[in-house]
């Protein structure tokens, strides 16, 4: 795969991004609502057909990642990746999910040992893309407030995305991690991590406690800053700019789920914990 590189010092930095990014905003736009459509098709489809989105969508993120990571064996890892995230998906999809997350390791366990035993980063790839996969089917397939947890997770990560950047821009002041992402400010990840977690709660169960919903939305807003954190810090490590160019003028799917990749996977372990697999959405909502 193709990958745009470039130097350390470059991109969100540089003088001419301001100009690229206006240039790219109408681009941006459209393909943010044709995922968002999309994604909410996806919920209301059911639970086979939105595990067979996201299996879509993971399985390019996995291509991805590979690509971008380099090395040997590149197709063999694109392959086992996939085939391991097919399994994963049916196992998940059936209430299997021990077996499914047996499956994810037992395919990064190949790439790691056969397929690239020089390079520890591409077996790293098939769990980044399994882990929201088993994560997001086990909280759609449970039994009470299935959808409702994955709207849920919508409104905080898309409430944390939106805000944070308009009010890094509004507020600006320090910024949060400068070697890795230039352009996130302390005030855009305070203003996204709050405005996230306000409008999670607006998907609230009857009956529970928006305090602690809201509570919880914090942390999982943190959490999603943190998965856009590293996805550039693994750009950063390899030279790239953006994940791949499938996605006009957003760069690759990686670069859009990075921070739903981490609060997903926080979503549902959180759920599972206090409901058990079979209820993990209630768990995680019901406080």
């Amino acid at each position: 795969m193709a990958v745009e590189r470039q130097r350390a010092g470059d991109g969100e930095g540089s003088p001419a991004q301001p100009a690229r990014r206006s240039s790219e905003l109408p681009a941006r736009v459209a393909a943010g609502l044709v995922m968002m459509a999309l994604a909410l098709g996806a919920v209301w489809a059911g639970t086979v057909w939105f595990a067979l989105f996201w299996l879509i969508a993971l399985a390019a993120v996995n291509w991805e990642w590979q690509g971008l990571v380099g090395g040997e064996g590149q197709a063999a890892r694109v392959g086992v990746g996939g085939g391991a995230l097919v399994i994963a998906a049916v196992l998940a999809t059936s209430g299997e999910t021990q077996w499914a997350i047996l499956a994810a390791l037992l395919g990064a366990a190949l790439v790691a040992f056969v397929v690239a035993p020089r390079n520890p980063w591409p077996a790293g790839g098939i769990l980044y893309a399994a882990a929201p996969l088993i994560a997001l089917t086990v909280l759609r397939s449970s039994e009470e407030f299935g959808a409702q947890a994955i709207l849920w997770l919508f409104a905080l990560v898309w409430g944390v995305d939106v805000m944070a950047y308009f009010g890094g821009r509004l507020i600006g002041g320090p910024k949060l991690w400068p070697r890795v992402s230039p352009g996130k400010t302390w005030s855009g990840f305070a203003v996204g991590v709050v405005c996230g977690a306000a409008l999670g709660t607006l998907l609230a169960p009857a009956g529970g406690s928006k305090s602690a919903l809201f509570a919880l939305g914090l942390i999982g807003g943190a959490v999603a800053q943190g998965g856009d954190l590293f996805e550039s810090a693994v750009k950063r490590r390899f030279g790239a700019k953006d994940s791949s160019h499938l996605i006009p003028g957003h760069g690759g799917l990686m670069d859009r789920l990075d921070g739903f990749i981490a609060a997903a996977t926080f979503a549902a372990l959180v759920g599972a914990a206090r409901g058990g697999l079979a209820h993990a959405a209630k768990g995680l909502l019901l406080w």
